[in-house]
């Protein structure tokens, strides 16, 4: 049987054909990333979670940008935002691996239910050259949500 995880990159990796070709190869930096959590942050805060969501859920727009994109989890680990695949919203991600099996969203998950916010380190796909590398997530806990924004160190 196929595990999700390995389904989900295979999935990403398909959507993000036609992406790679127009992203080019330049990488974010923690800097960005930092920068877009807490724009993210800062609109949950003052719109509230229906239209924060929304937001980060469009293929375009302030919550995009180069490889960096919006993600949400409940604290059970349910998608609530997913800006690369919203279709994803809702599905239980708690026991996703990374290709080296590492539980990465538990990780996340006890980093926001312990600290309020952290890193967590992962293999992941870039969308923006459509291969799977180290990457960097940066996660803040705002209410039963965990936010977050990914980047892949240059």
């Amino acid at each position: 049987m196929i595990s999700f995880s390995r389904l989900l990159v295979a999935g990403a990796c398909a959507l993000s054909l036609s992406s790679a070709a127009l992203a080019g190869n330049s990488h974010a930096t923690s800097a960005d990333a930092a920068a877009m959590l807490d724009k993210a942050v800062a609109e949950l805060q003052a719109v509230g979670p229906d239209k924060a969501f929304a937001e980060f859920n469009q293929a375009e727009g302030p919550f995009h940008g180069q490889e960096l994109y919006v993600f949400v989890f409940d604290m059970k680990g349910v998608y609530e935002a997913y800006g690369p695949n919203p279709a994803l919203v809702g599905t239980d991600v708690s026991g996703l691996t990374d290709v080296e099996g590492k539980a990465f969203v538990q990780e996340m998950l006890n980093i926001a239910a312990h600290d309020g916010s952290g890193k967590v380190a992962y293999k992941w796909l870039n969308r923006s050259d459509n291969r799977v590398e180290q990457k960097w997530s940066l996660i803040r806990r705002v209410g039963n949500h965990v936010v977050g924004v990914g980047y892949h160190p240059g």
